[in-house]
């Protein structure tokens, strides 16, 4: 899809939809939606004074061939209350919300055009993102496609000059990477194997100019990751553990180093322990963690932070095999602490140990990881915010402030001590699961802190909201990329 700047006054330029947004309780139109309601012989004005025209929250209404434009349709989006206008957040939702419309109406050519207030560089980049991430379908494996494409938007009322440009570039390079995730989370498990995973990470670091190493399953032995190889070794599929570096032109020293880590598990049927069948084909996406972190790596490589970034996911499958660990058993983690296996479904936090002290050994001073790690949070917080949990709590905070900016909702989770002491063993040094009947988004934050030790972390449980059933206005139903957004905004801050 071609994205560009459009040059001319936008009721010269031919398309076959322009599109705007509209206010609520908004009958007196001014700024450039009362050019067109003065083009159009005051028909704006009596749409919203019948009441066809609310501008509730992405509430759609077309006009076909709209007096004093060249376009042959209007598309007016919702845009809410104005007191609640979240600039760029509401600014995705609603360039994606008129492309779904659109391209499933056969539109082809589109023009996108801001209102006053909204004409600077991280309005046009919310609205690209927008655009690019609602283009994306889940029928991948379907032979007849439903959706038909746009093949091109212009952007009209936007402010010209080499910022909003960078900044529509940057938008493409968010939205193409939050689809490069995306398509991963949506693959089959026979399509998405461990190595199958290790190979598309490896094409997409070459592509991007990032360098990458693939620990095999002798490298992960000599290593000593006992959490990992314990998770894996009841599966065919042998393990491994990807590492993505990005490293800025000129390295400052003494600079933080940001570590990523995601967990992939590319199939979960839950170990010994295993999981009702019922929606266990979601499964699939028990990956999510680090096809979020490897979308922000393609990312970064393409906004170039100052700081390097290391991006570490272990992936593996859970299954029940002749070899599978059992619960009552302790695994030693390249740590040195021993695990008691209480659930063999709680295999996300084993692989994350793992891998964050494997993060830290490679220097990295700051860490972040996201996992479908809970059903707790999806108790604690639906489908609506993904649960953060981090310490200290200024490190936290100063990423929940690029949560906001990035329009993803988190909610900050509990990290009391009295957690901890759920996680402790009679046996081992630790056991996976909690010893009570809550908390369990907390102790499974707890548990993987153990091995983040003193570094400043940040753990995203992504269980709940990785995936959606039901289709919304701006999204298709299957994955969301929830996360990598945030993640990319705090990467370019630190």
């Amino acid at each position: 899809m071609e994205i560009q700047l459009e040059a001319q006054a936008y009721p010269a330029i031919e398309a076959d939809a322009l599109v705007t947004y509209v206010f609520d309780k908004e009958d007196k139109f001014d700024g450039v939606l009362g050019e067109i309601d003065r083009a159009m012989d005051g028909r704006l004005s009596s749409l919203a004074k019948s009441g066809e025209l609310t501008a509730k929250p992405l509430e759609t209404v077309l006009v076909h061939f709209p007096k004093g434009l060249a376009a042959q349709r209007l598309l007016l989006v919702g845009a809410g209350k104005p007191d609640k206008f979240a600039a760029e957040a509401d600014l995705r939702k609603i360039a994606g919300t008129a492309l779904r419309f659109l391209k499933s109406r056969g539109v082809k050519r589109i023009v996108f055009l801001t209102r006053e207030g909204q004409q600077g560089p991280a309005a046009a980049q919310a609205v690209v993102e927008g655009l690019i991430v609602a283009d994306f379908e889940s029928d991948k494996y379907r032979t007849e496609k439903k959706n038909r494409a746009v093949d091109r938007v212009g952007l009209a009322g936007f402010d010209s000059g080499a910022s909003v440009n960078q900044a529509i570039e940057a938008g493409r390079a968010i939205g193409e990477s939050m689809n490069f995730a995306r398509d991963m989370i949506n693959e089959p498990s026979n399509k998405l194997t461990p190595k199958m995973l290790a190979a598309r990470a490896e094409a997409m670091a070459k592509e991007a100019g990032l360098s990458i190493e693939i620990l095999d399953e002798r490298k992960i032995a000599e290593l000593k990751m006992g959490a990992l190889i314990g998770v894996a070794q009841g599966s065919v599929e042998p393990p491994r553990v990807i590492v993505v570096r990005y490293t800025p032109a000129n390295p400052k020293p003494g600079a933080p180093v940001l570590g990523l880590v995601g967990k992939a598990v590319t199939f979960d049927t839950g170990g010994i322990s295993i999981k009702p069948a019922a929606n266990m084909e979601k499964m699939k996406y028990d990956m999510g963690g680090g096809a979020t972190m490897l979308g922000a790596m393609r990312a970064l490589a393409a906004l170039k932070p100052s700081v390097p970034v290391i991006a570490v996911i272990p992936a593996t499958e859970n299954m029940p095999g002749g070899r599978a660990q059992k619960p009552g058993d302790v695994q030693t983690a390249m740590s040195g602490k021993t695990i008691e296996v209480i659930n063999t479904d709680a295999e996300g936090r084993l692989i994350l140990a793992d891998a964050v002290f494997y993060a830290r050994k490679l220097g990295c001073t700051h860490l972040i990881d996201a996992a479908t790690l809970t059903g707790a949070i999806e108790v604690a917080l639906s489908n609506v915010h993904v649960g953060a949990f981090g310490v200290p709590r200024d490190y936290l905070d100063k990423f929940l402030e690029s949560a906001k900016a990035a329009g993803e909702k988190m909610w900050p989770m509990p990290m009391d001590e009295e957690y901890e002491e759920m996680i402790k063993s009679n046996i081992a040094d630790i056991r996976n699961t909690g010893s009570g009947k809550g908390g369990g988004a907390s102790t499974g934050a707890w548990f993987i802190k153990e091995f983040a030790e003193d570094t400043p972390w940040i753990h995203l449980d992504i269980a709940s909201t990785c995936w959606v059933d039901e289709g919304r206005p701006w999204l298709a139903k299957g994955p969301t990329g929830i996360a990598m957004r945030s993640i990319v905004d705090f990467a370019m801050k630190m």
